[in-house]
């Protein structure tokens, strides 16, 4: 009997030995259980581009629960972020985003191995060399911006049809940070979605060479509006071009607005008309992920990837749009939409930065571009390059 008590006992003991091992097992598999997030935004979330990327913080809180630590800094300039990234990095940050554009991120990476540090691409990536723990990703901005550009120019159609404004009347304006190619990339996309509709549209862009500044953004969007746009958007960083579209709509013009990153509805309910916006949800939430899993994050990431660059657009949900307002959009404007996302939701791109345009490049003249062969963005990198102004339809007001 004390035998059977015996075998009893040692099978008891080896099969609890054999659970512990299969839990250990299963828990390196399973990856950590905590991790520490920072985030540094050059701005904070009064602005709609902060805003919009601060976005990514919400969604990690509602996946991961207190799995997650995040801590954040705010209004770091980009010669700054010295200090703080390195206090996030001592502090025992797993992982680190960036909406910044300085590269003193992937200076400084190679300083701390044991954290990732991930940033919104801010330059041609494609061939560089850089450190194993430093990433860039972007969502397609320029897909979202032509969508836009369909839903202004079914406006403008609409505007013309109802005798509001002549064919030769059909121009919209952009409020512009800097000539950069990101921004001129945009609103490019922009302009060549509203002349899918309208090919009689033009554009007046001003810049502000700044990327946030309320007075001087507003200034520019009347003085653009002044200058017969009856369709105004941005890429800058405040709401002061939404204000002054909804503050001249009072004074009786008929005006409207098309956003960028943030719904300006609240704001400019009478004047906004659609909103597009690059969601950064996806790549953050499994580049965290990658990181829980002790995996690299490119081998989560769904998207175009480039070493450890990554971009996508609508066909991954990096790229969406917002807000169409029902009440001053023509009925034919979502069904427009529909029909060019669906065209980037199946692949086909070249038919953004394409058709009868010659484009020169503001730094060299020298450099142009013809677009009877398709131009494909975010082939090779996830920064946009497209850097040439179309001649006889967009104009640079000085």
């Amino acid at each position: 009997m004390k035998r059977v008590y015996i075998v009893t006992a040692v099978t008891c003991m080896v099969l609890l030995a054999a659970l512990v091992c299969i839990f250990r097992a299963l828990n390196l598999s399973s990856g950590r259980d905590h991790l520490k997030v920072g985030f540094i935004y050059d701005n904070d979330e009064s602005t709609p581009y902060t805003y919009n990327f601060s976005l990514t913080k919400d969604a990690l809180e509602k996946k991961y629960g207190d799995r997650v630590e995040i801590l954040t800094r705010s209004n770091v300039l980009d010669d700054e972020m010295e200090e703080p990234l390195r206090d996030l990095a001592d502090q025992g940050c797993d992982i680190i985003f960036f909406n910044g554009y300085s590269p003193l991120v992937k200076e400084l990476a190679p300083e701390y191995p044991n954290t990732q540090f991930c940033q919104t691409s801010y330059m041609d990536m494609s061939g560089q060399t850089v450190p194993e723990n430093y990433h860039t990703f972007k969502g397609e901005a320029y897909q979202g911006r032509y969508v836009s550009g369909v839903a202004a120019g079914i406006q403008i159609q609409k505007m013309i049809s109802d005798g509001i404004i002549s064919e030769d009347q059909a121009v919209i304006g952009f409020v512009a940070a800097f000539p950069t190619s990101e921004v001129i990339s945009g609103y490019t996309a922009f302009l060549l979605g509203a002349r899918a509709m309208v090919p009689q549209t033009v554009m007046r862009v001003c810049y502000t060479q700044t990327w946030s500044s309320y007075a001087q953004e507003k200034s520019a969007a009347k003085r653009l509006i002044e200058d017969g746009c009856v369709i105004i958007s941005q890429h800058t960083d405040t709401i002061g071009p939404a204000i002054a579209c909804e503050e001249a709509a009072e004074d009786g013009k008929q005006i409207f607005f098309v956003g960028y990153n943030q719904s300006m509805s609240e704001v400019a309910p009478a004047t906004s008309l659609v909103t597009s916006r690059i969601c950064w949800e996806p790549y953050v939430l499994s580049a965290v992920e990658a990181v829980m899993q002790e995996k690299k994050i490119e081998s989560l990431v769904t998207g175009r990837i480039h070493g450890t660059d990554v971009s996508a657009g609508f066909e991954k949900g990096w790229v969406e749009m917002v807000d169409l307002n029902q009440q001053i959009a023509s009925p034919l404007t979502q069904n427009a939409m529909d029909s060019a996302i669906d065209q980037f939701m199946r692949g086909k791109v070249d038919f953004v930065f394409h058709g009868n345009y010659i484009g020169v490049n503001p730094e060299d003249p020298s450099d142009t571009i013809d677009l009877h062969t398709s131009y494909i963005e975010n082939e090779n990198t996830s920064y946009p390059l497209f850097h040439y102004i179309l001649t006889d339809v967009i104009t640079i007001v000085e």
